[in-house]
């Protein structure tokens, strides 16, 4: 240890003695100082988004369908979902096009059925869907689910200074639980397809249905306006109340201003 720090210390001593050997040249060293073309540091853009809303709505809406159904469980027509949601966006201090989207709001969801009658609040243990196309049957048919959910997402933004000029990109997951599920017939028609009385029917009941779901979020647009999609992971229904194999899925448009 002792050696080392000897010898250090003759290095120091030497380069010391070395620098102060050096004759200075003024004239030189100007001379190369001036020839020198100055250089700046140019500083990137610092991305400013103090004008910026960090909450605002989101509304999406579009096509639902199920995946894993088969020839009797078969939703028909034009089966729709809405979603409404109060967002809270973090950008990354690192990167402001990169955020963060937080929030919470209502999901749900209305398929239709074309003279299939599901009765959610059966004795079964399974909830059936039964065919009436040769009994009395309701013109109109729907099971509807609403969902409280809470959205997570990893956004993009091309200008976060500007949404509304902006190419955005988000992925994520939404976690829901379920508020409550009912059917919905109106106009009860005999098998001929006439009309027996023009009234709507209700029932209500959670029973067949998984509580919690989880599903995969993507979105891609320009502005305020995109294309949105969705896929649940979890199964519709509960494990022995029907077929597992059941996935929502939805497919539409969104409005947002993140």
């Amino acid at each position: 240890m002792k050696k080392f720090f000897f010898t250090m210390v003759c290095i120091f001593s030497l380069l010391a003695v070395n620098s102060q050997t050096i004759p200075a040249n003024p004239t030189t060293d100007s001379t190369i100082i001036s020839s020198q073309p100055a250089t700046e540091k140019k500083n990137p853009k610092k991305i400013d988004l103090s004008n910026r809303s960090n909450d605002h709505f989101m509304f999406q809406y579009g096509f639902d369908n199920w995946s894993g159904t088969n020839d009797s469980i078969s939703p028909k027509g034009f089966s729709r979902f809405f979603n409404a949601y109060v967002m809270l966006d973090k950008p990354f201090k690192t990167n402001p096009k990169f955020s963060v989207g937080l929030g919470l709001g209502i999901g749900s969801s209305n398929i239709f059925f074309d003279k299939t009658y599901v009765d959610v609040k059966s004795a079964s243990s399974t909830l059936p869907f039964t065919n009436v196309d040769s009994l009395n049957h309701f013109k109109k048919f729907k099971l509807t689910t609403i969902f409280l959910e809470a959205p997570v997402e990893l956004r993009y933004s091309s200008n976060p200074e500007n949404a509304n000029k902006a190419v955005k990109i988000a992925l994520g997951v939404k976690v829901g639980t379920l508020l409550k599920a009912y059917t919905k017939g109106k106009t009860l028609e005999n098998k001929s397809g006439g009309t027996i009385n023009n009234y709507i029917e209700k029932e209500s009941s959670k029973k067949f249905f998984n509580s919690t779901r989880l599903a995969a979020t993507a979105r891609i647009g320009y502005g305020i306006f995109g294309i949105y999609g969705a896929y649940q992971v979890t199964s519709l229904l509960k494990t022995g109340a029907g077929p597992d194999a059941i996935r929502p899925y939805s497919i539409g448009i969104y409005i947002s201003g993140l």
